[in-house]
């Protein structure tokens, strides 16, 4: 197996622009989506709702030719850089030394789940035919953010297979995982 089946594909990268020209009312559109499903998901008491709300309402609109998104490469590069301060902030000393105490554990569970991943990758590329990157981004644990990052900043990824896939597994976290939990603190308690 070749390395680039896994890197997405040999070659040099596409250059990025940065300030590429916009649609002021589509980017508008885009901005006042954004904000107004963060003020609603504030509202609604369902976990993750500020996600969730722009990220449907977006995939409808857009869908129905009633929105067209506009991202420009400047506003990713900003939101991603405030993700990551936001996730690099919340870490403390105590947080910091409590993860050092569980280092071991944590490596082997890394090495076992990005092997159980690459693994549910292969039978997806046999399944689907999908490039090897892609069905790997779409297995891979983690947030949604986060390997929506990687999908977009890697060159020959099928994006929306892997948000799909993503997507998919980010309902089903948030519909069974209050339920799972309950039941098996039940089972422990007993």
């Amino acid at each position: 197996m070749r390395i680039s089946c896994w890197a997405g594909g040999a070659g040099a990268a596409a250059p990025i622009v940065w300030f590429p020209p916009i649609q002021p009312l589509a980017f508008a559109e885009t901005l006042a989506l954004a904000a107004a499903g963060v003020a609603a998901g504030r509202l609604i008491p369902v976990p993750a709702a500020g996600l969730l709300l722009p990220m449907i309402g977006g995939a409808v609109l857009s869908a129905t030719g009633l929105l067209t998104i506009q991202l420009p490469q400047w506003l990713l590069a900003a939101s991603y850089a405030v993700l990551a301060w936001s996730v690099g902030l919340g870490f403390t000393r105590a947080v910091l030394g409590h993860a050092l105490k569980a280092l071991p554990t944590i490596l082997v569970s890394i090495a076992v789940l990005i092997g159980f991943c690459a693994g549910l990758a292969w039978v997806l590329t046999q399944l689907t035919g999908i490039d090897l990157l892609s069905a790997y981004l779409a297995t891979s644990p983690g947030g949604l953010d986060t390997v929506a990052i990687i999908a977009a900043s890697s060159r020959g990824v099928d994006i929306g297979f892997v948000m799909a896939l993503q997507t998919m597994r980010f309902f089903l976290v948030v519909l069974l995982g209050p339920p799972l939990a309950r039941f098996v603190a039940r089972q422990v308690r007993e």
